[in-house]
């Protein structure tokens, strides 16, 4: 892909998730001040919806992106995995989000209340399993609120009834290195995004933490809570 489309793309993807609305040509160049024309943006955004990374909106003239985009937005965009939330610097700031956890009666107790926090801050679901048989979720209705599920009841009363036995299948499976699963690859659905992780506890196979949301959820900021929360966690089993 040519910078130029690079860098459109990035844009492109940045104010779709910041905004939950379609994405112009004219928009584009008044908005990010860019030093070409909105013919020019409208030429390169065909070119990229011709090569699948953008789609029209049912009902505007912009375009939103793909579940290909959001692929080449992890990968190429923000860098490989996890990591770049770490670089960044993110990580540091992102654990200072979760505040001062209040004490709590057992550490599966705190895990409980680490990923509420999770929840609250992401404004995502989070789940967290202490072994394939035991999960804990919360935050199904900040799902709800998300433009792209107004209309999904259905869809997300499913969620909800999948949740423990995906997660017991998947239980086993999660590494230590936050993995994301996007679209048709998610699990819980083609229309969501899954980022998960391992955490650990001393003396037991340890657990899994994670946040499911839209395919629009910005990665980059969901990325660095989670690898702060499970920081938090690790740091628990050490006590």
């Amino acid at each position: 892909m040519e910078p130029r489309q690079q860098q459109l793309l990035r844009l492109i993807i940045d104010d779709y998730i910041k905004t939950a609305e379609p994405v112009g040509s004219k928009y584009l160049v008044e908005q990010y001040r860019l030093d070409i024309s909105s013919a020019t943006v409208r030429n390169e955004m065909s070119l990229l919806e011709e090569e699948g990374f953008l789609r029209h909106a049912h009902t505007s003239s912009g375009r939103i992106p793909t579940e290909k985009a959001y692929q080449f937005y992890l990968k190429e965009l923000l860098g490989k995995g996890a990591m770049p939330a770490g670089k960044q610097g993110d990580g540091g700031k992102s654990e200072k989000e979760f505040g001062q956890m209040a004490p709590e009666e057992n550490k599966e107790s705190a895990v409980k209340s680490i990923a509420k926090r999770l929840m609250e801050i992401s404004g995502e679901t989070a789940i967290v399993a202490f072994d394939p048989n035991w999960s804990f979720y919360t935050g199904v209705s900040n799902l709800m609120q998300k433009p792209e599920f107004h209309d999904s009841v259905s869809l997300l009363a499913g969620l909800v009834d999948q949740f423990d036995a995906v997660v017991s299948d998947m239980f086993d499976r999660v590494s230590h290195e936050p993995q994301v699963f996007i679209g048709s690859h998610n699990p819980f659905g083609d229309q969501m995004t899954t980022i998960i992780v391992r955490y650990d506890f001393p003396n037991t196979a340890g657990g899994i933490l994670g946040l499911v949301g839209p395919m629009r959820m910005d990665y980059a900021r969901n990325l660095a809570l989670l690898e702060a929360a499970t920081k938090i966690i690790n740091e628990l089993s050490e006590e």
